[in-house]
């Protein structure tokens, strides 16, 4: 019953992330190409924001319920006696999961933090820029979290 509720928190908070992404740069973003820049930063910097905090507590979910479910997973085996080793569709899970965790941290450390700046400061060609680059980064984790997905459900 543990291991099906950690489940169940793990896909969703990595549907929240990775379809917030989708939705982010395959939508809302053409969306906004007709607004003028200080209308289409101030907005984007207002929803990213927003989202960005989102994704930090997505994150501590997935990390907290990925654990557990390794935990039970060994705690099991190891109470069977069984010689288990961790799968290798887990491993990859693990792996591209916290490079995109990492990419995040520069996402909205970094980028954002520039793109607020600009914000402040009304320049919105350095807003702009900011943008881009969060638009590139979130299109490669976009594509890792694609990935990840793929290896989860093809049972590796």
């Amino acid at each position: 019953m543990l291991y099906a509720a950690l489940k169940a928190l793990h896909i969703l908070s990595i549907i929240v992330w990775v379809g917030g992404m989708a939705f982010a740069h395959f939508f809302l973003r053409p969306a906004l190409a007709d607004l003028e820049a200080p209308a289409r930063v101030v907005l984007m910097r207002d929803v990213l924001g927003r989202f960005f905090r989102n994704v930090l507590s997505m994150i501590v979910i997935a990390l907290v319920s990925g654990i557990g479910m390794m935990v039970i997973f060994y705690s099991q085996a190891a109470q069977s006696g069984a010689d288990v080793k961790m799968p290798l569709g887990w491993t990859v899970m693990a792996v591209l999961g916290l490079l995109m965790m990492a990419i995040f941290g520069h996402v909205r450390f970094v980028l954002f933090k520039r793109l607020h700046n600009a914000v402040l400061e009304n320049k919105w060609s350095v807003g702009g820029a900011a943008l881009a680059s969060i638009r590139s980064w979130v299109r490669i984790n976009l594509g890792i979290g694609i990935l990840i997905i793929v290896a989860a459900s093809s049972g590796l």
